[in-house]
């Protein structure tokens, strides 16, 4: 059996951007543009999650799956219009919460955040 691969370690935050456990990768806190609009904040927060899936070879069309977090869950049509923009039809199944992030800012400050599995055919 392979060992757990952690990358992109925080020693700040002290966890791991992504964690490959055979099959699959574990993508944690992927956001982007803080301070931005929402749409703005989304592309960044799957800019973020593509460059964490490129350390293991892997493209947003490995997503199998992915919770999204909003400060106002009436953005998901943004979330959406990027996600039909960036996934090349290959959907992830997800759910999306609405959540007062305990990120300084507020309204103005993180509006969006998503964690996400990729699946990854072992060679």
């Amino acid at each position: 059996m392979k060992e757990i691969e952690r990358y992109d370690i925080s020693e700040d935050f002290v966890h791991s951007g992504i964690i490959r456990a055979g099959e699959f990768c574990f993508l944690n806190y992927c956001v982007g543009n803080v301070g931005g609009t929402i749409e703005q904040q989304i592309s960044g927060a799957f800019d973020e999650m593509e460059r964490r899936l490129a350390l293991v070879g892997l493209t947003l069309e490995n997503v199998v799956q992915m919770d999204c977090l909003f400060w106002d869950v009436w953005s998901i049509p943004v979330m959406e219009k990027v996600i039909r923009e960036r996934f090349h039809g290959k959907y992830p199944v997800r759910k999306s919460i609405q959540t007062a992030f305990a990120h300084v800012g507020g309204e103005n400050g993180l509006l969006f955040q998503a964690d996400a599995i990729a699946y990854a055919v072992m060679s």
